[in-house]
């Protein structure tokens, strides 16, 4: 199947923003999909309620890999309330657009950034329950 990705995409996927670990990270979050075997790691530093650095490790496809990249943009500095109400939507209007076989990738991203806020809850000792229904409701925007 041939599609084409946009530049965004593209310079993205060759150029990733914020990869690798965090030391020490405030959160971390993990998430999976068995539909094309991409995995994604998103660490999380966060300072009073403001992420102050963010990286990540993805195991995937372009797509997965410029998602990843374009969502730790996007958080990178803002506050927990806002990282959480980054959709899936808003990570593809970022890069201009999705081949729609690859729109998993996005929602992968969005729920690893969910999954990275749920550990530092419970790190902190905050029930992240809350945050566990956003993420499986994210499956909905597919």
């Amino acid at each position: 199947m041939a599609f084409t990705y946009s530049e965004k995409v593209m310079d993205h996927f060759a150029n990733p923003r914020n990869v690798g670990e965090i030391e020490n990270a405030d959160g971390i979050g993990e998430v999976g999909n068995s539909k094309c075997g991409d995995i994604m790691k998103m660490y999380l530093k966060i300072d009073g309620d403001t992420i102050s650095d963010v990286k990540f490790k993805t195991f995937g496809c372009g797509a997965a890999i410029a998602t990843s990249s374009m969502a730790t943009e996007l958080i990178k500095g803002k506050t927990i309330d806002d990282a959480l109400k980054l959709t899936n939507k808003a990570v593809m209007e970022a890069l201009d657009g999705l081949p729609p076989v690859k729109v998993h990738c996005s929602v992968l991203a969005e729920e690893a950034i969910k999954s990275a806020v749920s550990d530092y809850y419970t790190r902190q000792g905050i029930d992240p329950e809350p945050i566990v229904g956003k993420i499986e409701s994210a499956h909905d925007h597919e």
